[in-house]
């Protein structure tokens, strides 16, 4: 027990965006920022839809079910998108043996994981701008 005029000073709970992190202190961009590796891996236009329809598919998607669900996508930039969800871990390829061959696309525990941070980034736009 402390003696009653000795004052401890509780320290501040921490706030949203502003974690307590080493990598948070730089003065600059960094490639192993967090906040900046995720900003890569969906970089691109089209790239939070492709996730939007991974995130509501039950079963692994064909490239023409993704293309299917999103006619207006081109096909290289939805072989280019692919290609980067890839790369950066968020969807797994996998191609079945067969005549022909079949590929199909789901997302990973990792790429699953963006669903709360489609939400966030989803209700932060949606909502009116304060004074």
């Amino acid at each position: 027990m402390t003696h009653p005029t000795v004052r401890h000073r509780t320290p501040a709970p921490a706030r949203p965006g502003l974690p307590e992190d080493p990598r948070a202190e730089t003065s600059r961009p960094r490639p192993d920022c967090p906040v900046e590796v995720t900003l890569a891996a969906l970089r691109g236009r089209w790239t939070t839809l492709l996730v939007r329809e991974l995130l509501r598919a039950e079963a692994p998607l064909g490239y023409g079910e993704l293309s299917a669900a999103l006619p207006e996508l081109s096909d290289k930039v939805l072989t280019d998108r692919l290609r980067q969800l890839a790369a950066a871990g968020v969807v797994r390829r996998e191609r079945h043996p067969g005549w022909p061959a079949t590929v199909t696309y789901r997302l990973t525990a990792h790429g699953r994981a963006l669903g709360p941070v489609l939400q966030a980034l989803w209700d932060w736009g949606a909502a009116p701008p304060t004074a």
